[in-house]
């Protein structure tokens, strides 16, 4: 029945139009990568309903909501690798893509390891991954609890970035991605309206784990459009 259900949705969805189509702000905003978002919008529109990655109300927006909304992240993270010869970024609990697909697309220059557990999102993102031709792009199917592990015993280098987007609350994200990072590295998390009171809550886990100046920032999106906050926390 669910199935069907879903079926029924995204034969609807296929007569919704993104109010963001053809607008130059895609371009201003995306730059080169405009190209290969294209493609995973496409995508999105045809498959993305159907297998649950994205809502119903959100078919006539999804360029603002997912795309541009991930891509707001990147002027920070490429201000945060921009001294780094590895430019290493782990896009924690990637789900549909965001933000992790979307950075990787616009900072192609950086190596990013998307970390996902649930198994057909893993899929989906490898779909993407192939069909987009991002080269610069690694799936890691597990927690990121296992890559944590990994990073502790040496086995691979810490990043200088981790990004994610509705993933936990910072009293848990706190635990499951700064370690990750390597020292002066920098969490940069999308978030909603709760993001100081999420960061207030979380000060002793921060602290924990050696996360330092836990701040949030305003980040625009597109001209025109709603900006986003973004919580930011330093690797000590």
């Amino acid at each position: 029945m669910e199935e069907i259900l879903g079926m029924e949705q995204a034969d609807n969805s296929q007569n919704i139009v993104d109010e963001l189509d053809e607008s130059p702000l895609l371009g201003e905003v995306l730059g080169e990568a405009l190209d290969k978002c294209k493609m995973f919008h496409v995508k999105l529109e045809q498959e993305g309903l159907v297998r649950g990655l994205v809502g119903p109300r959100d078919m006539s927006i999804l360029w603002e909501r997912h795309i541009l909304n991930s891509a707001a992240v990147v002027p920070f993270v490429k201000e945060a690798v921009e001294k780094s010869n590895k430019k290493s970024i782990a896009d924690v609990g990637s789900g549909g893509g965001f933000p992790g697909i979307v950075v990787a697309a616009c900072l192609p220059d950086c190596k990013v390891t998307l970390i996902e557990p649930m198994e057909r999102r893993v899929l989906w993102l490898n779909e993407c991954v192939e069909l987009m031709g991002l080269k610069n792009v690694t799936v890691f199917h597990g927690r990121s609890d296992e890559v944590i592990a990994k990073v502790k015993s040496h086995e691979i280098p810490a990043f200088d970035v981790v990004t994610c987007r509705a993933v936990a609350p910072m009293t848990k994200l706190a635990g499951w991605t700064i370690p990750l990072l390597n020292k002066n590295g920098k969490l940069i998390a999308l978030k909603g309206k709760s993001a100081q009171a999420e960061i207030d809550k979380a000060a002793k886990m921060i602290k924990k784990v050696k996360g330092l100046n836990p701040r949030v920032v305003d980040a625009p999106v597109a001209k025109g459009l709603q900006s986003t906050s973004v919580v930011i926390v330093d690797k000590g």
